[in-house]
C-alpha cells in the first residue's frame, strides 16, 4: 500500500520530505509512514492514533469489525489543523494503531498494570474482541518487523523535531493529541470526562505548565474535565518529558461525543469548532 505523504516546513527548509526508512525486506519512504508539518514556535502536537491504513496482507487477517478501525483517534488531525496557525510543528502517522501503536514502547510493557488495556501490536479491539481472526495474530518476528517498519521511524522524527525545537527556543512542549469513545465497559468504568488531561502525575510537566493548563480548564464550563485522572499520559508522554532538559509532554484525551458522532464517525462540525476554541486556549497556555 503506498500513498502520497507530505513534510511540509514552516521554517524556510520546506517541502516533500524524501527522507527514506530501512526495513528489512525494502527501503520505504520516510512519507509514506508519517506527514510532519515543521513550525517555527516551541510546541510540537504529535497524534499517534490518526492513521486509519492497514496494509493488504494485514487487513485480510483482520475480522469483519476491526477492519473499519473503530479504534482510530477519528478526525483529531482535522479537529488540530488550526495549530499550524500558532506555529505548531505537526507530526501525523498514516498506518492504524492496529498495525502498531506509536503510543506504546517497543517493549511492550503495560502502561496501567492490573487494568485492561491494548498492546503495541494489539489482538483485542477496545470492545474486548479480537483484532485477528484465528491463528492470525502477529508473532514476534513479525511483531519486532513492524515496530522497524512503522514505530521507529515514527519517534526518530519526533526525537528530531523535539531536538530542533529546543535548540531554536531553549524549551519545547510535546502535545499529545488523543481521543476515544466515551464509553468503553472494557477499558474503564462508567462514562469519561470530556477532557482528560495527563502529565504523567506531575512528572512530564512543570508545575507551572500543569497551572496555566488548569486555569484554562477551570475557566470554562462546557466540558467536564480531570487532570491525571484514568489516562495519565502514555508511553511518549512518559518516555519524552523531562522538565529539567528543556522538554515538557502533555496528554489531551478527548472524548469523542464532544465533536463527532460516536457510532457513525461522523464529523460534527459545530460541536468540533466549541472543542477547537477550548483546545486552542489549552495550546496557547502550553506556549506560555
Amino acid at each position: 500500500m503506498r500513498g502520497a505523504g507530505m513534510a511540509t516546513a514552516a521554517d524556510g527548509s520546506g517541502g516533500r520530505d524524501t527522507g527514506r526508512v530501512r526495513s528489512r525486506d525494502r527501503t520505504i519512504p520516510a512519507m509514506e509512514i508519517f506527514t510532519l508539518h515543521r513550525g517555527t514556535a516551541p510546541l510540537l502536537v504529535s497524534l499517534p492514533h490518526d492513521g486509519t491504513l492497514v496494509p493488504d496482507d494485514i487487513a485480510a487477517r483482520l475480522t469483519p469489525q476491526a477492519r473499519r478501525v473503530p479504534d482510530t483517534d477519528w478526525h483529531i488531525a482535522r479537529l488540530y489543523a488550526f495549530a499550524r496557525e500558532l506555529g505548531a510543528s505537526v507530526l501525523v502517522p498514516r498506518f492504524s494503531r492496529y498495525v502498531i501503536d506509536l503510543n506504546r514502547g517497543e517493549d511492550d510493557v503495560s502502561l496501567y498494570p492490573g487494568q485492561n488495556t491494548t498492546g503495541l501490536c494489539p489482538v483485542v479491539r477496545f470492545s474486548g474482541e479480537p483484532v485477528y481472526l484465528e491463528d492470525q495474530a502477529p508473532d514476534e518476528t513479525e511483531v519486532r518487523a513492524r515496530v522497524e517498519r512503522y514505530w521507529r521511524p515514527y519517534h526518530e522524527a519526533l526525537r528530531g523535531e523535539l531536538a530542533r525545537l529546543r535548540a531554536a527556543h531553549g524549551r519545547v512542549v510535546l502535545w499529545e493529541g488523543h481521543s476515544i469513545r466515551g464509553e468503553l465497559p472494557f477499558l474503564f468504568e462508567g462514562r469519561l470526562p470530556d477532557l482528560n488531561l495527563g502529565t504523567a502525575g506531575g512528572a512530564s510537566a512543570s508545575p507551572e505548565l500543569r497551572a496555566r493548563l488548569e486555569a484554562v480548564l477551570a475557566a470554562q464550563d462546557g466540558y467536564d474535565w480531570v487532570h491525571n485522572g484514568r489516562f495519565k499520559g502514555g508511553f511518549i508522554t512518559r518516555h519524552y518529558g523531562d522538565p529539567a532538559r528543556g522538554i515538557e509532554a502533555v496528554q489531551l484525551e478527548i472524548s469523542q461525543r464532544i465533536y463527532m458522532d460516536e457510532d457513525s464517525f461522523a464529523y460534527d462540525e459545530a460541536k468540533a469548532t466549541r472543542a477547537q476554541a477550548v483546545i486552542r486556549r489549552l495550546l496557547e497556555a502550553a506556549l506560555g
